[in-house]
């Protein structure tokens, strides 16, 4: 079972997939739907590998070079080309507390307003 992502992956080639049946084994329920295959799973079996590879090498690119036989530019390159593809994480900017702070002293938000926005 454990590589039959891998060819799934190659199966699919690149096309968008929707998973519409979800079993868990050990509890055997079953949940129908339509669910999304995570990004990570949108990427070809090549560029899942080259991920794994890089958790396992905790993020050292110079061991990444020795497993692929690369130099460190082709790393990166592959690294940067590969995160351009993965826009599923949203950053949220840190707020501003003295941006906050001077908001509610012009008295435009509530106290309640300036706590909520500083706990974001």
């Amino acid at each position: 079972m454990a590589t039959d992502w891998y060819e799934l992956t190659k199966m699919t080639q690149g096309e968008t997939v929707v998973v519409e049946r979800v079993r868990m084994v050990e509890k055997d329920i079953a949940i129908e739907g339509s669910f999304a295959l995570p990004p990570l799973a949108n990427l070809p079996a090549e560029d899942q590998i080259f991920v794994a590879a890089f958790v396992r090498c905790h993020g050292n690119i110079r061991q990444m070079e020795a497993v692929f036989g690369v130099s460190y530019p082709t790393i990166k390159n592959r690294l940067n080309r590969i995160g351009e593809g993965l826009n599923f994480v949203e950053v949220m900017p840190e707020p501003d507390h003295n941006e906050v702070l001077a908001a509610l002293e012009r008295g435009e938000i509530t106290v309640q307003q300036a706590l909520e926005r500083m706990q974001q």
